[in-house]
């Protein structure tokens, strides 16, 4: 293949195959962008050669495996990034041998790659108290102590994807007598929320306040009026939050508290408040339910032990102390790849 040829295939990879035929959303799409700049400037540098002048020989199983290990080993990529990639260049390399069938031994090779074993991403999540600590510390005055009330209410009252949030615009909020929230999320899939009072209450009064009468208009945006972004979304959340004790109260440990955290938190709040979990899918959008009884396990295990910090009374002669609780160009090319 020459290097026009790599370029048009890296064209029809992203504008054809994912855009228009898997019908991916832009930050999924961003994602294998990220992926085949990082192993595109891979190859660069281990060839020796500009992008260019990449011919499609140089796009090999090895040099996948070698990327895969510097990934672990000089970027100090978790086994959960390192899989992703892989999925990625899987995915590249089967479209690739689609429309060049000498390519297809390389992508056997590569799609036969393991992917490695990795334990599931510690659940955080935030008690009830901590909720009402959160929201009782927040400013009350100010456009933007509205907006932030709003929004991290808006998470919890939800569980929506910090994505969801950032796309949110006022046509997609129903507060009238039903309210409610259609959410825009994974596989181009809709589904819809209720609202609580106070968050259609606190919605209505910061779209008043904003004057935000088009109904394309976003939600939650910036000074500047722009829709605010996931790390815009971020930034927001950390801010407040650092309000928290940073180390939790039972377990002991330090964490980071993330839009996402208020997910897991709508998810194992609607749980103990004994919601069937098949509704907490629909609520949350997971595809399978299998995902979200993961939450399931975590009350179980809570529950468990709590049973352990209670012991039965002792029908010993010698008295036992109560346990303590437990729980808890180039340049051209890789420019239009940013573009994405």
């Amino acid at each position: 293949m020459s290097a026009p040829m790599l370029g048009q295939l890296l064209f029809g990879f992203f504008e054809d195959y994912l855009k228009c035929q898997k019908g991916l959303r832009p930050a999924s799409i961003k994602s294998y962008r990220d992926t085949m700049k990082l192993f595109l400037q891979f190859v660069m540098e281990d060839t020796g050669q500009k992008l260019t002048r990449l011919p499609i020989g140089s796009l090999t199983f090895e040099r996948v495996l070698s990327f895969l290990r510097g990934l672990e080993e000089r970027r100090k990529n978790h086994i959960r990034t390192r899989n992703q990639r892989l999925a990625a260049l899987r995915t590249f390399f089967e479209y690739a041998a689609r429309r060049f069938p000498e390519t297809l031994q390389e992508a056997a090779r590569v799609a036969a790659i393991p992917t490695k074993k990795a334990p599931p991403p510690e659940m955080r999540f935030l008690d009830r108290d901590e909720i009402e600590l959160l929201f009782r510390s927040m400013p009350l005055g100010g456009t933007a102590a509205l907006r932030d009330r709003a929004l991290l209410l808006f998470l919890y009252n939800t569980g929506a994807r910090v994505q969801e949030v950032a796309e949110l615009r006022v046509e997609n909020l129903e507060l009238g007598n039903a309210l409610r929230v259609h959410l825009h999320g994974k596989g181009d899939k809709w589904r819809v929320c209720p609202l609580w009072q106070e968050t259609g209450k606190l919605l209505q009064q910061l779209l008043e306040s904003s004057s935000l009468s088009n109904t394309q208009n976003p939600v939650f945006a910036s000074r500047q009026g722009r829709p605010l972004t996931r790390f815009g979304i971020y930034k927001i959340v950390r801010r407040h939050v650092q309000k928290l004790p940073p180390v939790h109260h039972e377990t002991g440990c330090r964490r980071s508290i993330s839009p996402h955290v208020f997910r897991h938190t709508t998810a194992v709040h609607l749980l103990e408040s004994g919601v069937e979990p098949n509704v907490i899918r629909g609520w949350l959008g997971h595809v399978s339910l299998d995902t979200t009884n993961r939450y399931a396990e975590i009350t179980f295990r809570m529950k468990q032990k709590a049973l352990e910090t209670c012991q039965p009374p002792s029908f010993n002669s010698s008295p036992v102390s109560p346990r303590k609780s437990i729980w808890r160009e180039d340049a051209e090319l890789l420019k239009w790849l940013k573009s994405l």
